[in-house]
């Protein structure tokens, strides 16, 4: 998962590069800092939602699957691919088959996350201005 900032805790989005000394074999004692803006905007509220919603679908997958959340196994629900399927048939039917080795009923997590995931936004990356 992605780290998102928040505008409460940033005004001012900024990534810092850390650099040595060209030339420099040994470790600095401090390191350099160049400072850099970020420049394409993302929608933060769709982010979000997007972000709750993964976190919401791990807590999900450490109940079904009965463990902590370094042992679930290796599925991925990709939410976009599910937003580009047709019909919430088609998307139920994808979780399921993800969900194919969980032995909890999953029918309840299916319909929730259909439900959460109805009018959300594919994430692409937006377009520099």
């Amino acid at each position: 998962m992605a780290a998102v900032t928040s505008p409460e805790t940033s005004p001012q989005p900024r990534v810092y590069f850390q650099t040595t000394a060209a030339g420099s074999t040994e470790e600095p004692e401090t390191p350099v800092r160049k400072q850099g803006r970020v420049t394409v905007k993302y929608d933060r509220k769709e982010l979000r939602k997007r972000l709750n919603l993964e976190e919401w679908i791990i807590g999900q997958l450490t109940d079904l699957y009965d463990c902590e959340e370094e042992s679930i196994p290796e599925l991925e629900i990709d939410v976009d691919e599910l937003l580009d399927m047709p019909s919430d048939n088609d998307r139920g039917a994808r979780v399921k088959d993800l969900l194919v080795d969980c032995y909890k009923p999953s029918e309840d997590f299916v319909t929730e996350l259909l439900d959460k995931i109805r009018g959300m936004q594919k994430l692409s990356t937006p377009q520099k201005k």
